[in-house]
């Protein structure tokens, strides 16, 4: 079916810029920072491998967290002629690789607990127990720092998941600590360090999910495809619609492009400002580009168009 193209309008930007996380990014990098450091240094003094590998681990999680900020700065460089949507795609690619370096982690801490039922380590005594208690404080206050933004920021939630992940980890190693010391019962180690691990697994596997869809240029979970295209259908200039594409700018902007088949042939500003409005506060698509085609008058008798 031809139609004769009728106009292209892009829908102007009208949405809210999102949540800077930026001071939230560098107090966390900062407090983690210096939380390695006492690690590297109590681990030294108390003779702990413990330590100093839960040092390396954290290290990583460094890493994850200055990748994240780097991307959430680059989001907001200017677009070029070269890069027209700018850096924006960076922040799903940061939110990506944190997923991966946490996979890698629970994979670590299984392989470390399946060998210490084998080989029981010795509980490097108190030191451990308190250390592992000011890096609940560290992790978990740094993870607050991101708990607002981890349901609408995909690169957010990876930082909030690498470090409530890290809690977690903290906990589970000071609460075993402080049995094994009382009990003498050195399985208890890897069987926390087991369902510690299970459960970043299952909060780091949706990450990792919704992280590959968004690099894929899938359609953001939070919006139903369905409902965009009834929307568009349901509209009573419109007589058909095709081509309709949805696919993420960022872990917090979404893109549409559209052609929609008017019934007459008329140009209405006011028609495309109302869909733009409409797709903004219905399903937060803030970048669409409408295509208008009209229909010919052979096809108006043939389908009522």
């Amino acid at each position: 079916m031809s139609h004769d193209h009728a106009g292209h309008s892009h829908a102007g930007h009208s949405h809210e810029a999102p949540k800077d996380f930026g001071k939230a990014f560098l107090i966390g990098i900062f407090l983690n920072g210096g939380f390695i450091i006492l690690e590297v240094i109590f681990g030294l003094l108390s003779n702990s491998l413990a330590l100093l590998a839960d040092a390396g681990h954290n290290l990583s999680d460094v890493l994850g967290l200055v990748l994240a900020w780097v991307a959430s700065v680059l989001a907001k460089k200017v677009a070029t002629s070269r890069r027209t949507y700018g850096w924006k795609r960076s922040t799903v690619m940061a939110a990506l690789f944190n997923a991966l370096l946490l996979l890698v982690g629970v994979g670590a801490i299984f392989l470390e607990a399946i060998k210490r039922f084998s080989e029981p380590a010795e509980v490097a005594g108190a030191t451990v127990i308190w250390v592992a208690g000011l890096g609940i404080l560290v992790n978990g206050a740094t993870a607050l720092l991101f708990m607002s933004g981890r349901k609408s920021d995909l690169n957010v939630r990876g930082a909030f998941l690498h470090m409530a992940a890290d809690a977690g980890v903290s906990a589970g190693v000071m609460i075993a600590g402080a049995v094994i010391i009382f009990t003498n019962w050195t399985w208890l180690d890897p069987v926390v360090s087991l369902l510690v691990g299970f459960f970043i697994l299952l909060s780091t596997w949706e990450l990792f999910k919704d992280s590959l869809n968004l690099s894929l240029d899938a359609v953001p979970e939070n919006i139903d495809p369905d409902a965009v295209h009834a929307y568009f259908s349901e509209l009573p200039e419109v007589a058909e619609v095709h081509h309709l594409h949805i696919w993420p700018l960022s872990t917090t902007e979404t893109a549409l492009t559209v052609h929609l088949v008017k019934r007459d042939a008329v140009l209405d500003d006011a028609l495309l400002d109302r869909i733009r409005e409409d797709l903004h506060h219905k399903f937060e698509i803030a970048h669409p580009t409408i295509q208008f085609e009209t229909c010919r008058e052979e096809e108006q008798k043939n389908t009522g168009c």
